[in-house]
Order: structure tokens, then C-alpha cells, then sequence
């Protein structure tokens, strides 16, 4: 025999509050919530489009016009759910049976039916778009205000001694705020992680997929050793093909300037020596994430010293249609050759735009030098 959980308010205190004036109203009031908002706005809505067809067809047509029904629909399909919409629609059309009926054919013109007619349409694809959602009126846009301005926040890298400097660039295809190109990093006292992570696809429909690894990259980033064998592991287990994931982790140690560089698939790390004044690209490999149940990569570990710099990037900046992905990477690094050497601050961005001109695709740049 199973025992019943206990109240959450003792049988004493809650007779003591059923006493109280208005309370019971107020709570149930709070719990029908987003329901209540909904019937009032349903109902005033309806008794204002009523209200504009008596007064457009009785009063004057020109104080109280028919297209203020535009605004009513428009109202209605950014705060109403479909079924409270539907309603609305319904009054809206005996509205304009009204108007019509009462002032005949001229009553209404085919433009301003053909305008309420797409509005209706529009106003539909919101509510229902909000009602798979879940959420009420304009909170779907702030939600993915939110996200992003998160996964902005995610993609800066922590501040590093003044001995170091780094620099992030990231450029959306289309100007979108999400795509498919997104960092994760961190810092434990001189140690810092850095991946830049490439998912399949451009823009808003990489975005969603990049949204859900930030995080869960994130997490993993720091909590073992092995970063990309445990992203991989993770990417196996989930299920239907979604496309691939390339990744490049770099580990940096700000006291020796020690790095060690591992990749899955990821277009490689480029380092430059103040020694020799050129650009050498990293020897480190690996196959793409999610594809073999158990990742191995081969790394590429160096040293950083007074004016070195190291250079991660996605292959937006070197891939381009009808053209080979040497060049593209030959490209880079005459780019580099060019423009870095003014500043490696000022020179990040400059070298960007240069490789992403002519082409649209998500691209991303991450810089870490030592001055």
C-alpha cells in the first residue's frame, strides 16, 4: 500500500487562508493565467470589430473605415491562439457581411478585400507558428533574442593576460544573428580551450543545430581531456542523419605558451612565425565528428613565442564554389601575409571580409598572438 504525499500547505493553514477575502479568486485567477488574457482580448476584440461594421455602415465609412479590421486581424494573429483567432476571423467576416450588405457591392472594395484576405492568412501562420511554440504573443521573438544573445556571449573568448591578445570573428551567411559556425572556450588559471566548431549548412538552418551543440560542446569543453573523442561519442549516439560536424580544439598554456592542436575533419590551423616571418599550416587530423563510433585523432603540439600568432578558421574563408580547397587555403594565408602584419587586432577583421567577399556562407575567424 502506497502512501499519499504529504500537502504542500497543512489542512490548518489552508482553512485559515480560504477565510481570507478574495484570495481564492486571485489564485484561481493566477492559475488560469495566459487562458484569461486570451478570452479577454478575444472578446474585446470581437466587440470592437462588430462595433467598427454598425459604425461603418451606419455612421460614415470615411471616420470609421473597414481596413481598421487590418489592424484588428493583425492584433488577433500576434497575441490570439488559433482557436480564439478563429473567432475573431468569424466576427471579422459578419463585419464585412454587414458593410457590404448594408452599403451594397461599393461598399467594400476588391482591393481592401483581397488585403483583409491576405492578412487573414498571415495572421493564421503566426498564431499557429506560436502555438506549436507554446509561447504567448511576441515571446517566441524574444526567446530567440535571448538564445542569441547567449550563443553571442558563449563566442567570446575569457580575457587572457595582457602578454596575449586574441581576437574572434564571426560572420553569419545572409547578415543572419544565428548560423552554423560557433565558439566555445575557457579558462582554468593558465590553461585555455579554445573550439571552433563548423556544422553543416548556412544561416537560420544551421543555426538551430549550432543553438544545441554550443551547448552541450560547451559542458564537455574542459570537463575531460579528450574533447573531441567525447563530442564525437555524443554526436554517434544521436539518432537520423543531420549532416556533419568538423571541429578544431586548441589547448594553450598562457606560462609556457605550450599548444597542443587536435581536429575532426576541421580545415587546419595555420601558425605564424615572428622568426621566419611566414605562415605554416598544422599537421593535426582527424576524422569528421559523429561519423566512426570511436574518434582518433593525430595532434599537432608547438610553442608560441614573442610574436607568433595562431590562426583557426571555418572552411567559408577558404571554400568557394569552382574552386579548389588549396587554393582557397593559399588564398588565406597570401591575405594573411598582407593584411596581418599592420596588427593582428585590426587585421582580423580586414582579412574576413576579404576572403568572404563574392561568396555568402557562415564564416569564422579566431586570432591568438603573443605581443
Amino acid at each position: 500500500m502506497t502512501s499519499r504525499p504529504a500537502p504542500l500547505i497543512p489542512p490548518r493553514l489552508r482553512a485559515l487562508l480560504v477565510r481570507v477575502p478574495l484570495l481564492v479568486t486571485a489564485v484561481r485567477f493566477l492559475r488560469r493565467g495566459l487562458l484569461a488574457r486570451d478570452r479577454n482580448l478575444t472578446v474585446t476584440l470581437i466587440i470592437l470589430t462588430l462595433l467598427v461594421g454598425v459604425l461603418a455602415a451606419r455612421v460614415s465609412t470615411e471616420w470609421f473605415s473597414p481596413s481598421l479590421l487590418i489592424l484588428i486581424t493583425l492584433v488577433g494573429g500576434l497575441q490570439l491562439r488559433l482557436s480564439s483567432l478563429a473567432k475573431l476571423l468569424t466576427a471579422v467576416a459578419v463585419a464585412l457581411g454587414y458593410i457590404a450588405f448594408t452599403l451594397g457591392a461599393g461598399g467594400i472594395g476588391v482591393g481592401l478585400m483581397v488585403t483583409i484576405g491576405f492578412t487573414t492568412v498571415l495572421a493564421a501562420l503566426m498564431a499557429r507558428t506560436r502555438g506549436k511554440l507554446g509561447v504567448q504573443g511576441l515571446r517566441g521573438d524574444a526567446m530567440l533574442l535571448e538564445l542569441r544573445d547567449r550563443l553571442k556571449s558563449q563566442g567570446e573568448l575569457p580575457p587572457l593576460p595582457k602578454d596575449w591578445g586574441a581576437r574572434v570573428v564571426l560572420k553569419q551567411a545572409g547578415g543572419s544573428s544565428f548560423g552554423g559556425d560557433f565558439l566555445v572556450s575557457m579558462r582554468d588559471g593558465d590553461r585555455v580551450d579554445v573550439a571552433l566548431v563548423d556544422v553543416s549548412g548556412k544561416g537560420v538552418d544551421a543555426g538551430t543545430r549550432a543553438l544545441m551543440l554550443s551547448g552541450t560542446f560547451g559542458g564537455l569543453l574542459g570537463s575531460t581531456d579528450d574533447f573531441l573523442p567525447a563530442c564525437n561519442t555524443y554526436l554517434h549516439r544521436q539518432r537520423g542523419d543531420e549532416g556533419f560536424v568538423t571541429a578544431v580544439h586548441v589547448r594553450l598554456d598562457l606560462a609556457s605558451g605550450d599548444y597542443t592542436i587536435t581536429s575532426a575533419g576541421h580545415p587546419p590551423v595555420v601558425k605564424f612565425d615572428a622568426g621566419t616571418g611566414s605562415w605554416q599550416v598544422a599537421s593535426a587530423k582527424g576524422v569528421v565528428l559523429g561519423v566512426v563510433p570511436d574518434l582518433h585523432c593525430e595532434p599537432d603540439s608547438g610553442t608560441l613565442r614573442k610574436g607568433d600568432a595562431l590562426l583557426l578558421y571555418t572552411d567559408g574563408l577558404i571554400e568557394q564554389p569552382g574552386r579548389d580547397i588549396d587554393a582557397g587555403l593559399d588564398k588565406l594565408l597570401g591575405e594573411a601575409e598582407r593584411l596581418l602584419p599592420s596588427g593582428f587586432r585590426d587585421g582580423a577583421r580586414a582579412l574576413v571580409n576579404a576572403m568572404a567577399s563574392g561568396h555568402n556562407d557562415d564564416c569564422a575567424l579566431v586570432l591568438v598572438w603573443r605581443p
